[in-house]
């Protein structure tokens, strides 16, 4: 039938993302776990769906780094090491520096603070890093994870550039896999968790990079401090 084809891509194409969200929020959560293995069928027959979707959706969490791909045993979640950690904590205070080095230069689009939608824009990562801030101090990790990745995603946009924004998150989203690989072994993690969000937005707010940059040097010191301590039980 007409269009019958192009409403079933769009469908699928839904139900691909829908199923690497979950399957990301559970590795995030910890319930599945590194090393753990399972093949397309398994993961069709828990969400009740077919396998093509399933196995769209699992080879996009490959190539973000969330998985591996066995051809004769499906998937396994991947394990990072501690010196991957390292990596991606620079990669990321890389990509911060640059935002900040924009910001020194003038060349970055939030220029204009009276503007209401930049208002709008700025408010609304406040707000994020305020719940990120009180999730951290609560030891409530979940909650934590959900609000830090807004909190730099919805940050980073406001430098205008995708690319920038779409490479931070994946790396903050593996950064947080690998890291709650490591908080297992804590029975609490209250006061184990940088909070430092509106600290840094506040910093940003008045252009003051220099205690920006200091912030995100003493939040990925404190990470990869946490992490190798993780490492060592």
């Amino acid at each position: 039938m007409p269009g019958r084809s192009g409403h079933g891509a769009v469908t699928r194409s839904t139900l691909r993302q829908q199923i690497a969200d979950a399957l990301r929020d559970e590795v995030l959560a910890g319930r599945l776990q590194a090393g753990r293995e399972f093949t397309v069928k398994e993961i069709a027959e828990q969400y009740g769906v077919s396998a093509t979707p399933v196995r769209e959706a699992l080879v996009d969490l490959s190539a973000q780094g969330l998985l591996e791909a066995d051809q004769h045993r499906g998937f396994r979640v991947h394990e990072y090491s501690v010196e991957d950690f390292r990596g991606m904590v620079e990669a990321r205070r890389l990509i911060t520096e640059g935002m900040f080095l924009a910001l020194d230069d003038g060349r970055q689009p939030y220029q204009d603070l009276t503007d209401p939608r930049v208002a709008a824009a700025v408010a609304g990562v406040r707000r994020r890093g305020e719940e990120a801030q009180r999730a951290a101090t609560a030891g409530d990790l979940t909650v934590l994870i959900g609000y830090d990745l807004r909190f730099w995603r919805e940050l980073s946009a406001l430098f205008g550039n995708p690319y920038l924004t779409d490479f931070l998150h994946r790396l903050r989203v593996q950064t947080w896999v690998c890291l709650v690989q490591h908080l297992r072994v804590l029975h609490e993690v209250r006061g184990h968790l940088w909070s430092g969000h509106t600290e840094l937005v506040e910093a940003l707010y008045v252009r003051d990079t220099s205690t920006a940059r200091r912030i995100i040097d003493a939040y990925n010191a404190h990470s990869v401090a946490l992490i190798e301590r993780l490492a060592a039980r």
